[in-house]
């Protein structure tokens, strides 16, 4: 992608990435550590291995679109994907719904975090 001219499909999914992840960089570090490091406590190993995928999202967050990769494209794309596919099969059981929302946790999306109102 060059620094100069952002092209018009990227502006488009920027704007599509960050309304489906509504949860911040720090916010989603902290819970792919608490997922990666289960139930008991952080293991003392910072170099803890995170999900991939949601690993890219805390990078792409922390980036300024100016700053965006080819790959950094494909990763919101990626996601914007998953959210949509997961949120239109919503599981119908109640026991199945909790692993559903850490799922679409894991790329940085909580479907019971209330919406953001912007002026």
């Amino acid at each position: 992608m060059t620094k100069d001219r952002i092209p018009a499909d990227v502006e488009l999914l920027w704007d599509d990435f960050h309304q489906t992840v509504n949860m911040t960089s720090d916010e989603l570090r902290t819970w792919l550590l608490t997922a990666a490091s289960g139930e008991e406590a952080f293991p003392a190993d910072p170099d803890m291995k995170l999900p991939e995928l949601g690993a890219r999202v805390v990078e792409v967050l922390r980036k300024r679109k100016v700053d965006l990769t080819d790959g950094d494209a494909d990763t919101m794309r990626r996601v914007v994907e998953y959210v949509e596919d997961r949120l239109e099969n919503r599981p119908p059981h109640a026991e199945q719904k909790e692993e559903w929302r850490r799922s679409l946790m894991t790329v940085g999306h909580d479907p019971l975090k209330p919406p953001e109102i912007r002026p």
